[in-house]
């Protein structure tokens, strides 16, 4: 793993006589054997409560980490100059900040910070400057929680150990789902209703459908369903309910376990649709595809990169491509603001370096690639470089939709029959827009009726009132067909 700056480096950047550097020790109490794994550092802008979920992927906070092998309890280790960080320790901004430290447990949850059982330090409000600073001792002696899936009277939790993927990863793995419930469910205890799955995007869990009751969902033109917001999170990041080597039989463990047992307790009626936005709506299309017999239609908003030719821009499966780089050498944007670029990729990755896990550009590693000898994902770009390894994107074609449709037309053709739409800005935030058009070109070679639509002028979020009224007026005619 290439650290983001030398450690040489750092040595002649630090001031020779008092260099910050933090003193970190966890408490026996919080975590009561030697520790092995990455630890953190952050200097966060605001006072965290209690922890961050991540990092902001437009301007992240300074942090720094760090593998150790069997720390002990009370024993102190040192964090400084030589820790991989993503802005050099030495070049922090001085100002106000709070420092916390965070012990990665790494036991499930998709937060190199926050993940349910990793030990932390209570946030410590201290005015840095990396010349004068010196030791800043911090304490580990706090637990991250579980936080709790508040129920109401029309929204329920959904919570069961998956056999399939407990089997895969060869520890206790759990499937969550919040579900929103009609006002006439309990009027008539035989009444069954069609069932909408909604997938959120990289970041939003089943603790959404708190607010998303709020607009009323299961109201589809006058037709009533039960509305279900699906959990997506894994340690790696977004498994987007695809079966992966990495994250192990997560779209069977949907189909067979999670969805059966939302249907049994809140009376399905065998009628579902899927629906998702960006990672979650690259997610809903990939069920609809793959399980084409499971779900009546899909209503995929700015999916992520539906043809690998056009991943955020780069083709992948060409020669010599590099996610960092451009063919004339110009450095490749992956957000805008706008038609203006807002953050480059080579940035953007070399964070995710520092985070270790539960990146979104790894989180498609992931997914996509092939398990390695060290138990990881085989990596599909060089992080020194960023050039693209040719045999991990050839392995990727197994989740090219596009290629995926292509090649299985004759079968998945008459079954994907007025199912498929895809809805996305022209100008999406994140690049997403050119894949959806080879995907909208393909399909319609293929002689398809998929309805893939380009909002002029929107961006990653395109989804406002009229377009999701649309979306609910086709949704109740597919459960009437």
């Amino acid at each position: 793993m290439r650290v983001v700056f030398s450690a040489l480096a750092a040595l002649f950047l630090a001031s020779p006589c008092a260099a910050a550097e933090f003193a970190l020790t966890f408490d026996k109490k919080a975590f009561d054997r030697p520790f092995t794994g990455r630890v953190f550092v952050m200097l966060l802008r605001s006072e965290p409560r209690p922890l961050p979920n991540g990092l902001n992927w437009f301007s992240p906070e300074p942090t720094f980490a760090k593998d150790v092998t069997d720390w002990k309890p009370g024993e102190e280790l040192v964090i400084d100059g030589f820790a991989n960080a993503i802005t050099p320790l030495a070049k922090v901004p001085p100002g106000r900040y709070y420092a916390q430290a965070v012990l990665d447990r790494d036991l499930g949850g998709i937060s190199f910070a926050a993940s349910p059982g990793n030990v932390y330090s209570k946030a410590r409000r201290i005015d840095f400057d990396p010349k004068t600073t010196g030791k800043v001792a911090l304490m580990l002696d706090q637990v991250a929680e579980e936080p709790t899936f508040k129920e109401t009277d029309n929204v329920k939790l959904v919570d069961i150990e998956s056999k399939l993927l407990t089997k895969f990863h060869g520890r206790p793995t759990r499937m969550k789902a919040g579900v929103i419930l009609p006002p006439s469910f309990g009027d008539d205890v035989d009444r069954k209703y069609p069932v909408v799955y909604e997938i959120p995007g990289f970041g939003g869990d089943h603790f959404a459908a708190r607010g998303i009751a709020g607009r009323k969902p299961w109201d589809l033109a006058g037709t009533e369903a039960i509305w279900v917001v699906l959990d997506p999170h894994c340690r790696l990041g977004h498994h987007v309910f695809a079966d992966s080597a990495n994250n192990g039989p997560c779209g069977q463990a949907l189909i067979e376990e999670l969805i059966p047992a939302v249907e049994k307790t809140f009376r399905g009626n065998g009628k579902r649709l899927v629906t998702g936005h960006s990672s979650g709506g690259w997610s809903s299309l990939w069920l609809q595809v793959t399980y084409p017999d499971t779900f009546r239609g899909c209503w995929s908003t700015a999916p992520d990169a539906v043809d690998f030719r056009d991943f955020q821009r780069v083709d992948v499966y060409n020669p010599g491509s590099n996610l960092f780089v451009d063919s004339a050498g110009g450095r490749r944007p992956i957000a805008r603001r706008g038609y203006k670029p807002a953050l480059f990729v080579q940035p953007f990755s070399d964070m995710e370096v520092v985070m270790g896990r539960g990146g979104q550009l790894e989180s498609f590693e992931a997914v996509f690639s092939p398990r390695g000898r060290d138990g990881k994902p085989l990596r599909l770009w060089d992080r020194d470089t960023g050039a693209i390894r040719t045999d991990v994107a050839k392995a990727w074609q197994k989740y090219d939709i596009r290629l995926v449709l292509e090649r299985n037309w004759a079968k998945l053709g008459p079954k994907l029959t007025g199912k498929l739409r895809v809805y996305m800005g022209d100008v999406d935030t994140f690049y997403l827009d050119g894949a959806t058009r080879l995907l909208k070109e393909s399909l319609a070679t293929l002689g398809s009726d998929a309805v893939v639509e380009m909002f002029p002028g929107k961006s990653h979020a395109l989804v406002d009132r009229a377009l999701r009224e649309r979306m609910n007026a086709e949704m109740a005619k597919a459960l009437k067909d």
